[in-house]
């Protein structure tokens, strides 16, 4: 293994364990913000179930110290839907670490336990966000699979990913990509503007291994950063992510400025 290969792979296996890491974070704070919820809700239906007159008034007052001190998210109709939260689910080792408290506030709203349960189990299984659960919620996936021949059932489950894609970046982005269909030569003089140009020869091919929703927008790109002119030797877009890929094609070895992949996201 040379030396360019070996840096290259202690890059990948520090970045995966970063990235891992920082999805570890996210989702520990997330399931965090879900457990204080849930108690809140349990502390204010312990008051309200035994004095239901004194209840509307604690809340009030709740509402307004909550949100002096910690801002939006804490008005009334927050702590009532903390308290239904708690009422639902009152059973707090069943909570999913994978769901957040958006999930959970689209479950709520099912009245029937069994579809309620279903839908939480099935979004926790498919790695479901929030706009896919609404969105096999709205269509009546749970009747539907119900109502389908069992060897139908496969085609109801994966449409979600026709329909309404993960927009998760990991499951949009390739790691490794592989540009064989190059039909490039062994050469070690090859230059960056070669292999730009050969890419763009068979744009179409690598478009479709960029992966789903990318389109390509231009190259050597000109942009401006306080004063500074640079060129970016591709650019495509992905209507999934809802942003811009930039791509800056390196021959030679990486270096720390050279950084992880750019996204810019045009939100």
């Amino acid at each position: 293994m040379s030396d360019n290969q070996l840096e290259l792979n202690i890059y990948k296996g520090i970045r995966d364990t970063l990235a891992q890491a920082r999805e570890k974070v996210y989702t520990a704070i997330n399931f965090a913000m879900v457990e204080a919820y849930w108690e809140i809700g349990r502390q204010i239906d312990e008051v309200v179930s035994n004095r239901a007159e004194y209840g509307k008034g604690l809340l009030k007052y709740i509402a307004e110290k909550l949100t002096e001190e910690f801002g939006k998210g804490f008005d009334e109709s927050s702590l009532r839907r903390m308290r239904q939260f708690y009422r639902i689910f009152p059973i707090r080792a069943t909570l999913s670490h994978e769901l957040s408290w958006s999930h959970y506030r689209l479950l709520m709203k099912i009245e029937n336990d069994e579809r309620r349960e279903f839908y939480g189990r099935e979004c926790v299984e498919s790695s479901w966000s929030v706009r896919q659960l609404e969105r096999q919620i709205n269509s009546f996936f749970y009747e539907r699979l119900l109502a389908t021949q069992q060897s139908d059932k496969a085609e109801v489950r994966n449409e979600i990913m026709t329909l309404e894609p993960n927009t998760d970046p990991k499951y949009i982005l390739k790691d490794p990509y592989i540009l064989e269909f190059l039909d490039l030569k062994e050469n070690k003089k090859y230059k960056e503007s070669d292999l730009e140009k050969a890419l763009i020869d068979h744009l179409q091919e690598f478009l479709l291994e960029l992966g789903k929703g990318f389109s390509y927008v231009a190259k050597q790109k000109r942009i401006t950063i306080e004063g500074d002119h640079y060129y970016v030797d591709l650019v495509f877009y992905n209507y999934i992510l809802k942003c811009f890929v930039l791509i800056d094609l390196k021959i030679g070895k990486l270096t720390y400025q050279d950084g992880m992949s750019t996204i810019l996201r045009t939100e």
